[in-house]
Parts: C-alpha cells; sequence; structure tokens
C-alpha cells in the first residue's frame, strides 16, 4: 500500500483513462451525493414534524367535545356536547395515579388597547397547570395561579409578540390593557417554542372570561398530561379509559367516534416515527440501488483495465509477482476510485446542507441534516465498495498465466 512505485503506476493508468475514469467515478459520487441527501430530507421531515408539536409536552391528551352521529340513552343523535368545569374535577377524582397537569381551555378573540396601540389576539382561559402542558415559559413576571381563579382576576400573560405589538420598548409588567374595552393587568410575558402565532396569544384566567361570557361554566377543551413514566402502550390504554369513561358521562354511544375526540401525542410521534423510518428504508434503499450501478461501473473498467494490461502482468509474473501483489494493484486502483469520488460527493453535499439547511424552517421541513453516524457509514461503504468493485478483476488478473500473457496480442 505504501510502495510509491504502485501509486505511480495507478496514477499513470488513470491518467491515460481520465474521461472513462471521471465517469465512472462521478456514478459513486453522485449515489453517495444521492444518498446523503435523501436521509438528509428524511431528518428534515422529522424536524418539521417534531416541530409542530414542539410547543406542547410530548405526554399531552386533548380532549374535545364533537357531535353524536347515533342516538343513545334516550338522546336522539346530532346532539352538540359541551364541557363543563365539573368534567375536569371528574377526572381528576377518576385518575389520580394517571393525571400530572390538567386544565380546561376557553377561547376567545380579543381587540386589545393600550394607548394608541391596538391589535386582534386570540385569548386562552385557562388554569394553572396549562403552563406545564403547554411548555409556556414565562421570561418577565409570573403565570396564572390558583388566586386568579378563585377571584376571577382580571389579569393576563400576554405573549412576546403580544408586548412588542402594544409596548414598542416599554415595560408591559403591571400595566393595564383593554381587551373588548375592560381592563386587565399584564402580570407575566411568556416565549413560545412555536411559531410567532404562538406568541401572538394571550392567557387570562378560565373562570375570569366564563364570568366575562354569560357567568357560564362551559369550556371548549380538556387537555392534560398523564404520567411521563408511561410507555406508549400504557399511554394509549390510559387514552382508551378517559374516552370510554368521558362517553359515559355524557352518554355517547361507546361506537360513536364524533361524539368526542381524545387525541394522544404519543400516538401521533409513533406514527410520524413509523413514517419517517420507512422514508428512511427507501431512502437508503434507493441511494444502495446506485451506488450498486457505480460499483458495477468501476467492475466493468477494472475489467478492460486488466485486459488493457495483459502483458504488462504476464511480465510481472514472469519476473516473479506474487500472485498477492498483482490483486494489491488491481484493488488499491479501485478503492481509489471509488473513495476520491465519493468523498468528493460526500463533501459536495454536505456543503449543501451546512450552507442551506439551517435556513430552511417550514411547519413540514426543518433543517435537513446527517449525522456524523452517516458521514462514517458512508465512508465505510465507500471502501467497502471500492473492495467489491475490484475483487473479481483483481482474482482474474492474479489468475493469469504468464506464457499465455506474453502471447496475448
Amino acid at each position: 500500500m505504501f510502495d510509491r512505485d504502485v501509486w505511480q503506476e495507478i496514477f499513470n493508468t488513470l491518467k491515460t483513462n481520465k474521461l472513462r475514469t471521471f465517469l465512472t467515478g462521478f456514478s459513486v459520487g453522485w449515489a453517495i451525493f444521492i444518498l446523503v441527501m435523501l436521509l438528509a430530507s428524511v431528518n428534515g421531515m422529522e424536524n418539521g414534524f417534531a416541530g409542530q408539536f414542539n410547543d406542547d409536552a410530548t405526554n399531552s391528551i386533548f380532549v374535545r367535545p364533537g357531535t353524536t352521529s347515533k342516538a343513545y340513552g334516550g338522546f336522539e343523535a346530532g346532539r352538540r356536547i359541551q364541557f363543563k368545569n365539573d368534567d375536569l374535577e371528574y377526572i381528576k377524582q377518576s385518575f389520580p395515579e394517571d393525571v400530572e397537569y390538567i386544565s380546561a381551555r376557553y377561547y376567545a378573540n380579543t381587540t386589545a388597547r393600550y394607548k394608541s396601540e391596538t391589535g386582534s389576539y386570540s385569548v386562552q382561559g385557562t388554569h394553572p397547570d396549562h403552563q406545564a402542558i403547554e411548555k409556556t415559559l414565562v421570561v418577565a413576571g409570573r403565570y396564572i395561579n390558583e388566586a386568579d381563579i378563585i377571584n376571577k382576576s382580571k389579569v393576563a400573560v400576554i405573549g412576546r409578540k403580544v408586548a412588542e405589538d402594544l409596548f414598542k420598548d416599554e415595560e408591559p409588567l403591571g400595566k393595564f390593557v383593554e381587551f373588548n374595552g375592560l381592563p386587565f393587568r399584564v402580570i407575566g410575558i411568556f416565549t413560545d417554542d412555536g411559531d410567532d402565532n404562538a406568541e401572538r396569544r394571550i392567557y387570562a384566567p378560565v373562570s375570569t372570561y366564563q364570568r366575562i361570557y354569560g357567568n357560564t361554566n362551559d369550556i371548549n377543551i380538556i387537555t392534560l398530561t398523564y404520567n411521563p413514566s408511561y410507555d406508549l402502550a400504557t399511554s394509549l390504554e390510559f387514552s382508551s379509559r378517559l374516552e370510554d369513561l368521558m362517553k359515559r358521562r355524557h352518554k355517547i354511544d361507546p361506537d360513536d367516534q364524533s361524539g368526542l375526540y381524545v387525541f394522544n401525542y404519543a400516538e401521533a410521534f409513533d406514527n410520524i416515527s413509523s413514517f419517517t423510518a420507512v422514508l428512511k428504508a427507501i431512502g437508503i434503499g434507493v441511494g444502495f440501488l446506485i451506488l450498486v450501478a457505480g460499483i458495477v461501473g468501476i467492475g466493468n473498467i477494472m475489467v478492460f483495465t486488466i485486459k488493457e494490461r495483459t502483458k504488462e502482468i504476464g511480465v510481472r509474473k514472469a519476473l516473479g509477482a506474487r500472485p498477492s501483489q498483482i490483486v494489491n494493484l488491481v484493488l488499491l486502483e479501485s478503492v481509489f476510485i471509488t473513495s476520491i469520488s465519493g468523498f468528493v460527493g460526500l463533501s459536495f453535499a454536505w456543503m449543501i446542507l451546512a450552507a442551506v439547511g439551517p435556513m430552511i424552517e417550514t411547519p413540514a421541513f426543518s433543517n435537513p441534516s446527517v449525522s456524523l453516524s452517516v458521514v462514517i457509514t458512508a465512508t465505510v461503504i465507500l471502501v467497502i465498495a471500492g473492495v467489491l468493485a475490484g475483487l473479481l478483476p483483481a482474482m482474474k488478473a492474479a489468475n493469469v498465466k504468464p506464457i499465455v500473457a506474453l502471447s496475448d496480442k
């Protein structure tokens, strides 16, 4: 391998057949490039999917009311289900070991005004536990607490974008903002790992908004997190028990799929993982097939090279060259072509991903990239591919008989 004469001979051979070497190496480099880009694209899709759920706890469950499609318990089909405050307490008492955090959501929209600045925002009336469920990071002040719920306080936690829109460079904490003409005191500012729209949201005590809108105890959604130690099977089993409980409570047919909806993030993540695993397998399969085509091309080139150098190989063997030396010569040439061309393809893909990847941020596709393990694996594949491409030609060259080779025309 470290014989200077051997390498000089390899370079002379490659120099003599520049175009043929380039075209053959290009197929291998292109295969590695496609393989890396496909795997990076799958990772980008996976990052995009994960980003959509990044602003909520991964052990979250959302229970949404619907409209019944079947008659049941003396009620006709088409009945609109309405959750109440008591539903939260009922769930907590029914599943004391399963529920970690639980909160209601009461949705409303408001036109907010501070001095001369106005803006339209969505408001969510929530309980204190909602901070952990939504993974809300309060960067100034505090979140809603139990005293706010009990006293039905007109207080609000505003998103970073809301603070920028209304207050500009002024400190928002402690100031009063009018929500549809009613004064609310700003007690906190939060950031969110979701998009900017998540930071154009306002949180307020659920009891306050229930009083504002008709002194009701209606809620729109129940959201909760379950015991974080649960695996997928246990979390799905809990979802099923929760759904059965709520259907019995609200007199919904057990087979009615539209009376209420229970969405478990664990199931969504499992589906996403399965989907991306299939895509990754397809990407590897496509890249492997392209690489095989490149290996076959290099093998063909090496066969022609051996044929052209039959007499030279005969002279070498007549002068005492061992078969292993002939094999090493052919394999080194094959591995060299494969490795160099593959590294070029790998480097090109790596540079594109490093330059463009971080700038790609969409809901379904984000920061396509490959890990170091992929790079190392691709490098090992290149070396193995080079050995496989040159193995048969090398064995053929080693079996050439000197007398036959010297008589070859």
